[in-house]
């Protein structure tokens, strides 16, 4: 353990915090995550719309074209969120013009969503167009860097106002972006989103997997226990592709179609992160009730932010970051849960995400909701709460046992 333990300390975790620092990586996550209220925010009218009682489904059958407006125009169209947000994103990172970079990357993107007629398709606004936004944003915005540290733009003299200069400033790198994008695009016909679909869709096929997600949170999970936010990281790969997902899922649940993915936003908080990274709100449950003093207000503590998916008291005040007798059943928890939601939906036993929720949605109740109410996967996410107790309880009794033995121990000496 003590050998494992260095490893991941010294020689793996520096490179993830390198990784994590990366301005690509921190461009990319930050820009998607700017969506994520508006994705909600069609969720709850898809909620609304398809919830699944035949009374009220009955009731607002004549407003359904109007209650799917909110969805149309988000999730619809994410990728135009996208465009813009990670062109944004990126251009702060490299200090340029945020404004300037969402507007180069959101126009680029357009410049390819044309057909064979050249006439503008929305083929590629939702889902489908995701990896297409985020691959235009970074290569319009490297080449407004590029174009800007070279000085190869057109300069006004003092007394201009800043924002006409920084609009003038992006014309020169702007036209070289829009040209070389309308070139491959309309001249060449080239079917550029189809061309990156293709590519991203190894990565695609492995993130909904089964080998694939579990070594995705395995790895996750490893990287808390030594003190980094390990989804934060991998999230810059990983949310992309389950925000595809999601979009996707939604998609076919309002046609009434087969869900096509397993792991899309909303498979990992609402069923497997119960209370956050490592299923911790079982732990929290546990300290509340433990006979040793620190143990028990911490889990007092913690609990009402554990029922809200936020665990950074436990992990780190039990803690769990580098205690290997912690580390243990934090990775094995989600290795169980994982396992069981996978196979569970495969089959078709439990419904599959098909509407995001806020991460913050409790237990159970974000099991309910992101399956569009599908009431097998809100008794599975309950099951999925016992099964982290059990799994908890026996190390949680080691833990227990050694704090009582140094309280006491300190009671004597005193």
């Amino acid at each position: 353990m003590n050998t494992f333990m260095n490893f991941m300390e010294n020689k793996l975790a520096p490179v993830f915090a390198k990784l994590g620092d990366n301005p690509y990586i921190i461009g990319i996550k930050d820009g998607m995550v700017a969506t994520v209220p508006f994705t909600i925010f069609g969720s709850l009218f898809i909620i609304i719309q398809q919830f699944p009682n035949d009374a009220w489904l009955k009731f607002i059958a004549p407003y359904s074209a109007i209650l799917g407006v909110p969805n149309s125009m988000t999730i619809g169209i994410i990728a135009l969120y996208v465009a813009f947000a990670v062109g944004y994103n990126l251009a702060k990172q490299f200090n340029q013009s945020g404004i300037m970079g969402g507007v180069l990357s959101f126009v680029g993107f357009m410049m390819l969503q044309i057909d064979e007629t050249y006439v503008i398709t929305t083929k590629y606004f939702g889902s489908k167009g995701i990896f297409t936004a985020i691959i235009v944003a970074i290569f319009a915005v490297k080449v407004l860097q590029f174009f800007n540290e070279r000085g190869y733009t057109i300069k006004f003299p003092a007394g201009v106002p800043d924002s006409v200069g920084k609009s003038f400033a992006t014309l020169v790198p702007g036209a070289f972006v829009l040209t070389i994008l309308w070139v491959f695009s309309a001249v060449l016909g080239l079917n550029i989103p189809e061309i990156i679909t293709t590519l991203f869709s190894p990565l695609v096929f492995a993130l909904n997997s089964y080998p694939g997600i579990l070594v995705f949170m395995v790895v996750s999970q490893l990287l808390w226990c030594v003190g980094i936010h390990g989804q934060s990281i991998l999230n810059a790969v990983g949310t992309p592709i389950f925000t595809t997902f999601i979009t996707a899922n939604t998609e076919a649940y309002l046609a009434g179609e087969a869900i096509p993915y397993i792991t899309a936003t909303g498979f990992i908080p609402c069923f497997i992160s119960l209370g956050g990274a490592g299923a911790t709100l079982a732990l929290c449950v546990l300290m509340s009730r433990s006979k040793e003093k620190s143990l028990n207000m911490l889990g007092k503590l913690s609990l009402p932010a554990g029922i809200f998916n936020i665990n950074e008291p436990v992990i780190f005040g039990l803690p769990i970051v580098m205690t290997p007798i912690m580390m243990i059943p934090f990775v094995l928890v989600d290795v169980i849960l994982l396992t069981g939601t996978y196979f569970l939906m495969y089959f078709n036993i439990i419904g599959r995400p098909v509407a995001q929720v806020p991460w913050v949605m409790p237990p159970v109740l974000g099991a309910y909701f992101t399956t569009g109410g599908n009431i097998p996967a809100a008794i599975w996410a309950l099951v999925g709460f016992i099964i982290s107790i059990l799994v908890y309880y026996p190390f949680f009794k080691i833990v227990e046992k050694q704090r009582l033995e140094e309280e006491q121990h300190l009671e004597e000496a005193e």
